[in-house]
């Protein structure tokens, strides 16, 4: 009789580039449902290649994965380069780039002077993991040596004020600009929306703290939740905060729902908005972007908010403005 197997099993993929790496990765520690991996890293500056006009041409990211765990996070796709499908294992499996800043000082040398580069696009350069491995620290020394670059740094953390001294030495030679995102100001309703975020009124403090320091900071409201977020009185009452601590700019974006995102969001939905959600999978069922109209809408109420709450600067990521103000119901009407 044969010894064959009856059937063979598939061999499993070759496993290349990111994916590969990521594999090798060896395990730094867990925390609370959290893995930590190394991540060797060949490049650490990444050319901008969204078909979306963006204000900036390049992008750093000092961590894969994002332990905050904000239900609607548009990055969870990025572990599917690493042949991760799960998107929740966006947020459970977080790997750290090594010799982030030795990549940083070979690779700056391709960044013309007037390309923006922005900290912090698809993960959070100041969550947990950077208290005990300090990338992003390691990444400000590193533009402290230089000068003519113009950064910006997008976060949900109060962490950031842990840097202050180091952001001042990089201002003084380079164009430096801080994003703090705060989508609410409702503690319980920002707990469920990002479940493991800094508390809003600590991320109020850190705009304020960066304020006074000299910097130039901002309020990023993005994403804007319909029937969530998106009200004039709350907005109203996050931009007027924002300006009571000293921000130079806000700006808004509404929600941009990929499928990978969509398959973690509309469930939550279902739990904690079940009135929402038949609605939402009705928007996004074919897109990720509602359409261009209710972007409009909240452009101009955003324009009308700063300019009551007297923020008169506007930052580059904001929506133009070059439809007339309406007047503003109750919620934006998207439903």
């Amino acid at each position: 009789m044969s010894s064959l197997p009856l059937f063979r099993l598939p061999d499993k993929p070759k496993l290349i580039g990111i994916a590969r790496l990521a594999s090798a990765g060896a395990s730094l520690r867990a925390g609370h449902d959290v893995e930590y991996f190394t991540l060797p890293s060949k490049s650490l500056l990444n050319r901008c290649l969204s078909n979306r006009a963006m204000p900036f041409t390049w992008t750093i990211n000092p961590y894969r994965g994002c332990e905050f765990g904000c239900r609607y996070c548009y990055a969870r796709y990025t572990h599917e380069f690493m042949e991760m499908r799960d998107g929740i294992e966006f947020e459970q499996k977080i790997y750290v780039k090594q010799n982030a800043a030795a990549l940083l000082r070979h690779e700056l040398r391709r960044v013309k002077l007037e390309e923006a580069i922005a900290l912090g696009t698809a993960t959070d350069p100041y969550q947990p993991a950077e208290r005990r491995y300090e990338v992003t620290r390691a990444i400000l020394e590193e533009f402290a040596l230089h000068r003519g670059f113009e950064l910006g740094i997008v976060t949900k953390s109060n962490l950031i004020v842990r840097d202050l001294d180091l952001l001042k030495e990089v201002a003084k030679a380079n164009r430096l600009s801080v994003h703090i995102t705060i989508t609410t100001l409702h503690v319980e309703l920002a707990r469920i929306l990002e479940p493991r975020a800094p508390r809003p009124d600590l991320r109020l403090d850190a705009v304020r703290a960066l304020s006074r320091a000299g910097l130039r900071v901002g309020l990023s409201c993005s994403p804007v939740l319909p029937g969530i977020t998106d009200s004039p009185q709350d907005l109203e009452s996050l931009i007027s905060a924002a300006a009571d601590a000293g921000a130079d700019y806000v700006f808004a974006n509404p929600l941009f729902l990929k499928p990978c995102s969509a398959a973690v969001f509309l469930p939550f939905l279902e739990q904690n908005f079940p009135h929402l959600a038949e609605n939402y999978r009705r928007r996004y069922q074919d897109r990720a972007f509602l359409p261009p109209a209710y972007a409009k809408r909240l452009s101009h109420l955003i324009s009308h908010l700063r300019a009551k709450c007297k923020i008169t600067t506007a930052d580059r990521e904001s929506y133009a403005t070059k439809w007339p103000l309406p007047t503003f119901d109750e919620q934006l009407s998207l439903f």
